[in-house]
């Protein structure tokens, strides 16, 4: 056991890759058994996450949670900056403008209203809460674009760790709620063609949320709800952070 562990330290990125491969596995296959895949095993392995990281938390004492244990360490590496930045990155080389313009005004439209809304909604929310200045309201209010949109904000206008914290656990809220509530109000709001999805794309924007939401609706709607909401995140990290934030700081 102690070789075994030593191993798993020293490949420890490695090991991450593993861990949350088989905690996705274990949740997707609960989603097959229990929903009948109407839940959507992404919103289940992000709820698995949370858990684990509660109790690993508990256990621990630490702040990093399951990566405060040596042999999971390399979850810190996996699910830090670096890799997030990648991620962005990754995801605005995959997007097209020719694209966008293919979904035609309403897809524009929806995006351009979708980040706004979003950030709008999430910064009043901020105020309730007693939050009055400037970079964390913008910092909250971009968490609730996307739990992406959230850290890269905080990041550029210096929001505290905590503040950063919390946009990313608005953005997860969303992304479950979305991927969740999609396919119950599926049929009401009419989501049930192409046009229809690129809109929804581009209102929601969570990309992970967006993509299980309508995978569990239809399938084949993935792909044009996908399109816009590829280039929410890319939106949201290029105009939060400077016009959305210079509105912020003038209103407090």
């Amino acid at each position: 056991m102690d070789i075994l562990k030593e191993i798993l330290i020293s490949n420890n990125l490695i090991t991450a890759f593993v861990f949350v491969g088989i905690t996705v596995f274990i949740a997707y296959s609960l989603s097959e058994r229990l929903t009948n895949g109407k839940f959507h095993g992404s919103a289940i392995a992000i709820i698995l996450g949370l858990v684990l990281a509660y109790m690993a938390g508990v256990i621990t004492n630490g702040q990093n949670g399951v990566a405060d244990f040596a042999v999971l360490s390399g979850v810190g590496i996996l699910g830090g900056s670096m890799l997030r930045d990648f991620a962005i990155v990754a995801t605005a080389y995959g997007a097209r403008l020719s694209d966008l313009k293919a979904s035609g005004f309403a897809g524009m439209f929806s995006l351009i209203t979708g980040v706004v809304l979003s950030f709008s909604l999430g910064a009043i929310i901020a105020v309730l809460f007693g939050y009055d200045d400037p970079i964390s309201i913008t910092t909250i209010g971009a968490g609730s674009v996307t739990f992406v949109v959230g850290p890269v904000t905080g990041s550029a206008i210096g929001a505290s760790s905590e503040v950063i914290a919390l946009s990313i656990a608005v953005g997860l809220v969303k992304s479950i709620l979305v991927m969740t509530v999609t396919p119950i109000v599926a049929k009401k709001i009419g989501l049930d063609n192409p046009r229809s999805a690129i809109v929804f794309g581009g209102l929601m924007g969570t990309n992970s949320g967006v993509a299980a939401g309508l995978a569990a609706v239809d399938p084949k709607l993935v792909p044009y709800g996908a399109m816009t909401a590829t280039f929410y995140t890319a939106l949201g990290c290029l105009i939060v952070p400077s016009v959305l934030f210079i509105l912020i700081d003038l209103l407090f």
